[in-house]
C-alpha cells in the first residue's frame, strides 16, 4: 500500500516522501498514529502543491535575505564599552548588545542569533562582523566599538 508520510519516521523515509508498506503496518501503525495518509490522488494532488508552494516560499525568503544582505553592508554600528586607564576594557560587546544598536541606529529588527561572532569583541576600535540571514546568505557588518568614558 502507497503512503504519503506526515512526519519522520524512522527506516521508512520522511515527511512528505510516497512510500510502499504493507496493508498492516500501514493501516494499523501508521495511519492510526497519525503518522501517514494513504496515497489517494487527492493525497498525491495536495502533496504536489504544498511541495510547490514550499519551493515558492523558499525563493521569496532567499530573495529577501540577499535583500536584505545588500543593506546590511553599508552599515556601520556604533556601540561603547567601558574602559578603564589606557584603554583597558572591562566587559565585551556580545551579539545581544550589536543587536540592540542595529535596532537603534537603523530601527531594524536584527535576530542576535544571527549574528555570527567567534568570540565577543573585547577591544575598541572597528571589527567586522558576519551576519548569517539564511543558510545561503552571509552578510558583512561594521561594528565601532568606542570608549563610555
Amino acid at each position: 500500500m502507497k503512503v504519503i508520510l506526515l512526519q519522520d519516521v524512522r527506516a521508512q523515509g520522511k515527511k512528505g516522501d510516497v512510500i510502499e508498506v504493507s496493508e498492516g503496518y500501514a493501516r494499523n501503525m501508521l495511519i492510526k498514529k497519525k503518522l501517514a495518509v494513504e496515497a489517494t490522488p487527492k493525497a498525491l494532488n495536495d502533496l504536489k502543491l504544498r511541495q510547490q508552494n514550499k519551493i515558492k516560499v523558499d525563493a521569496e525568503n532567499l530573495a529577501a535575505a540577499q535583500e536584505f544582505a545588500k543593506e546590511i553592508e553599508g552599515w556601520k554600528v556604533e556601540t561603547t564599552i567601558k574602559t578603564g586607564e589606557g584603554d583597558r576594557v572591562f566587559g565585551s560587546v556580545s551579539s545581544k548588545e550589536i543587536s540592540a544598536a542595529v535596532k537603534a541606529q537603523y530601527g531594524k529588527e536584527l535576530d542576535k542569533k544571527k549574528i555570527v561572532l567567534d568570540e565577543p569583541i573585547k577591544s575598541l576600535g572597528t571589527h567586522e562582523v558576519k551576519v548569517k540571514l539564511h543558510p545561503e546568505v552571509m552578510a558583512t557588518m561594521d561594528v565601532h566599538v568606542s570608549s563610555s568614558n
